[in-house]
């Protein structure tokens, strides 16, 4: 006659879980945009495929979405006053098509591009 045993299991930690929903740390960058200038990465889509139909990186249109990175001081005014910024770091923005200036630094691909480019702030 077989002889059952049985094995005990132990729980699995919430470290794992705690570590993957926790939030990404902000991007650090050493630039910081003059006035009322902001720095924006932009967020990168996932559709690969319409269908059956896989689009090639080349032929597939850049996101209008980003977070932003930094934000300038501020716009001067001619009397010579700041206006602040409604933008801050951390949001996410709709930006047109072809607006702001691309930047490579350390690897990565950002945009410049002044407030009044900026459509519409996500999710506030």
């Amino acid at each position: 006659m077989a002889q059952a045993t049985t094995t005990k299991l132990r729980p699995v930690p919430d470290r794992v879980l705690a570590r993957t929903m926790a939030p990404a740390p902000a991007p650090t960058t050493k630039l910081r945009p003059l006035h009322d200038r902001v720095l924006v990465k932009r967020l990168e889509r996932l559709d690969d495929k319409h269908g059956s139909i896989i689009i090639p990186d080349s032929a597939r249109e850049k996101p209008q979405e980003g977070k932003v990175i930094a934000v300038g001081t501020g716009k001067v005014t001619e009397d010579g006053k700041k206006l602040p910024l409604a933008l801050k770091a951390g949001d996410r923005i709709l930006f047109g098509k072809y607006s702001g200036s691309e930047v490579k630094l350390d690897g990565q691909e950002y945009l410049i591009m002044k407030e009044e480019d900026v459509l519409g702030v996500l999710g506030s």
